[in-house]
């Protein structure tokens, strides 16, 4: 089997190996034949969670994804998606994707109202172009304003709130709008919580890159 080899590009910076790598360990559990490098762009420690650090991030993403080597595909581990089309016209050829419109694509073939459970109070780029206005619900717990509040059980337990708020306000899928969801692996128990389908990100990413895998 031919070893499909991604750059995975985290907007957290950390010198935990653990929160580092979990992105890519998740998606190679998942997806067979895909082996992915991680590396994380330099001081962002608290991630992205305005229009600033985003701006601010950008330049950093590029120069990252042109540091890889031999490299079948880049993913942007962001919901945001920040720098991807940037890196899109920098490395022509190579397959880009991130967490946003990755997550979005499948979240629409689960219902017409979709819950955006995020930790921003509006929705990242990709949410916001591809979703009607009339189909997004929006949904932030007051106690959550970066990735590093999700790592704790108060953040988790006010997503797990958030979340039926969103179904009682009718959403019918909820859209994961933060990666670092995903390094908390909430996913599943929110489903189980809420009783909604929930499109983790980083498992989105996971999917499209194995779709290049299978198309190459």
């Amino acid at each position: 089997m031919k070893i499909f080899k991604v750059g995975l590009i985290r907007v957290l910076t950390t010198e935990d190996e653990t929160v580092l790598h979990s992105h890519g360990k998740l998606i190679m559990r998942n997806f067979p034949g895909i082996t992915v490098e991680t590396k994380c762009i330099p001081d962002q420690y608290e991630g992205i969670h305005s229009p600033e650090l985003c701006a601010a991030a950008i330049p950093k993403i590029v120069e990252t994804a042109k540091s890889f080597t031999d490299v079948d595909m880049i993913i942007v581990s962001c919901a945001d998606d920040p720098g991807v089309e940037e890196i899109r016209r920098e490395l022509p050829g190579i397959p880009v994707t991130g967490g946003g419109e990755t997550t979005v694509a499948l979240a629409m073939k689960y219902g017409e109202k979709i819950g955006v459970l995020g930790i921003t109070d509006y929705a990242p780029l990709a949410y916001r172009r591809m979703i009607p206005a009339h189909r997004m619900l929006l949904g932030k717990p007051d106690c959550v304003n970066s990735t590093l509040d999700l790592m704790t059980d108060t953040g988790r337990a006010a997503m797990m709130a958030e979340g039926l708020r969103l179904k009682e306000q009718g959403a019918q899928v909820i859209a994961l709008a933060c990666t670092g969801l995903a390094t908390i692996g909430i996913a599943k128990e929110l489903e189980e919580t809420v009783g909604l389908p929930v499109i983790d990100p980083v498992i989105a990413e996971g999917l499209f890159a194995y779709f290049e895998k299978i198309r190459d």
